[in-house]
């Protein structure tokens, strides 16, 4: 067989894996397993660090189980990678405030609602947070 054409099967095989343990850790999530979602996940991550789908659910996982300072690290990468993505900035602000954060947490509230003002989630959490 053609080296070229190994190396290839090969790494639509780890693109296929990682995205089986993306998969894996999203059916965790929705079951409500979110430490057992995380091993998946932080698996995937090492295979695709640049992927913000992944870390998002990362962070999610970890924000559920408390894990507030590790969500944290995963949504400032996502944002350093998409600095306009709304739903980042929001979670990161979640984050932030469960650490006692606010007056930091307040301008990632304020970032997510500029960039989707038609959420009232965003605009709930920053009122909630302005008293």
């Amino acid at each position: 067989m053609d080296p070229l054409l190994k190396r290839r099967d090969s790494e639509d095989w780890d693109m296929s894996e990682t995205y089986n343990l993306y998969r894996q850790g999203q059916e965790h999530l929705a079951a409500g397993l979110n430490a057992q979602a995380t091993v998946a996940l932080e698996k995937a991550k090492r295979r695709e660090p640049e992927k913000a789908s992944i870390r998002e659910a990362l962070g999610i996982a970890y924000f559920r189980i408390r894990r507030f300072a590790e969500a944290e690290r995963e949504f400032r990468v996502i944002l350093d990678l998409k600095p306009v993505d709304h739903y980042a900035h929001f979670a990161l602000a979640r984050c932030l405030e469960k650490q006692g954060r606010r007056d930091e947490a307040f301008g990632h509230y304020k970032m997510a609602s500029f960039f989707r003002p038609q959420s009232e989630a965003y605009k709930q959490a920053l009122e909630a947070l302005e008293r």
